[in-house]
């Protein structure tokens, strides 16, 4: 686990438009991209707000480990067996665990502590919607009414994993 990354600067003005674009978004989340279209090496800034849901999914190629960096707010990364059952929870935030590598082919997802959360991430491997991420089926799609219910008992199970890891 790389822990001493060189994160890109990203300004209070930068920070705080993130964030508005990403409260007035329909997905209560943005990203800004650093890399070219076509590089090898991925890393972007992603603002998202309390309620945002994202389906859990995995990184299907050996070269897909992700590098999440907490640069404000706190989030909590859950990971999953196979049936879709939360086996690990771990808590980033300023000032405790601010980083890390989630390995690839690895079921996750994310659930936001604050109002509010900014990550730095990268991965490796060029970018091809078809192949970059592989959705759960085990648990609902994004945006559907189905997700609000999961979101909330995710909610409760990060609340139900005590401690930091």
């Amino acid at each position: 686990m790389t822990n001493k990354a060189t994160i890109p600067n990203l300004s209070q003005s930068e920070i705080k438009g993130g964030v508005k674009i990403a409260d007035a978004s329909y997905r209560k989340r943005h990203h800004k991209i650093l890399h070219q279209q076509g590089s090898e090496f991925n890393e972007v800034f992603n603002f998202m707000m309390k309620d945002t849901y994202m389906q859990p999914h995995m990184h299907p190629g050996d070269e897909k480990i992700e590098n999440i960096h907490i640069i404000q707010g706190k989030l909590a990364v859950i990971f999953f067996d196979d049936d879709g059952c939360a086996d690990q929870v771990i808590r980033l935030g300023k000032n405790n665990q601010e980083h890390i590598e989630v390995p690839a082919f690895t079921w996750h997802t994310y659930v936001m502590l604050t109002d509010s959360v900014v990550t730095y991430e990268t991965m490796m491997g060029k970018y091809d919607p078809d192949t970059w991420k592989k959705m759960a089926t085990w648990a609902p799609e994004e945006n559907i009414n189905k997700s609000i219910s999961y979101l909330k008992r995710l909610k409760q199970q990060v609340s139900g994993f005590n401690k930091f890891k």
